[in-house]
């Protein structure tokens, strides 16, 4: 059977990889197997090529854009872009996993666009920008100057949220984690 497709965006900081990785680790019945995307960014702390993404130079991200061989790209700051390769998915919707897309929300609605039904988009929306803004500086991954253009970005990725079949709200962790369980585990069974 063809796997499903679960795409799931939010601001940076609002919880999105933590539950995509909830999903994964705590329920394997759901068959979840992660997209690896492709970013022109350096690595962050013990990120490793192939793993939580394929790291990639601006000049062969661009080549790979030229080549058609993207889903979807954004180009989020200058030089610096995230991607999700066709043949990738391809190969694991044809093995029978249910695919999570962890990319942003102009990612998120292109892909969505792409599937339609047959891909189920998840918004992680934080309490506050407010909240936002202490989650991403106790988290100590980036300098003062990169969280003000992160939460000037969230802003505006709010704005995005209507576009999505669902809307989780991550103001408690484990409640989130259950919500986002159920709306999957019933699109996974079609219901």
């Amino acid at each position: 059977m063809k796997g499903r497709l679960i795409i799931v965006s939010a601001p940076s900081g609002s919880g999105k990889s933590t539950i995509i990785k909830w999903l994964m680790e705590q329920h394997p019945e759901l068959n979840l197997s992660f997209s690896v995307s492709c970013t022109s960014r350096q690595p962050r702390g013990n990120e490793q090529d192939g793993v939580e993404y394929f790291f990639l130079s601006p000049e062969e991200f661009r080549q790979r854009i030229d080549n058609d061989e993207f889903l979807e790209y954004e180009e989020v700051y200058e030089g610096r872009f995230y991607g999700t390769l066709k043949a990738q998915v391809e190969r694991q919707q044809k093995a029978g996993q249910n695919v999570v897309f962890d990319v942003d929300v102009k990612g998120g609605c292109n892909i969505k666009r792409h599937y339609g039904d047959e891909a189920l988009s998840l918004f992680i929306q934080p309490p506050s920008i407010d909240v936002l803004r202490e989650r991403l500086t106790k988290r100590g991954t980036d300098a003062p100057e990169v969280i003000e253009q992160r939460l000037e970005r969230a802003a505006f990725e709010l704005s995005f949220a209507e576009k999505f079949d669902r809307v989780v709200v991550n103001d408690d962790l484990a409640t989130a984690e259950e919500e986002a369980y159920s709306i999957v585990k019933a699109f996974i069974e079609g219901e």
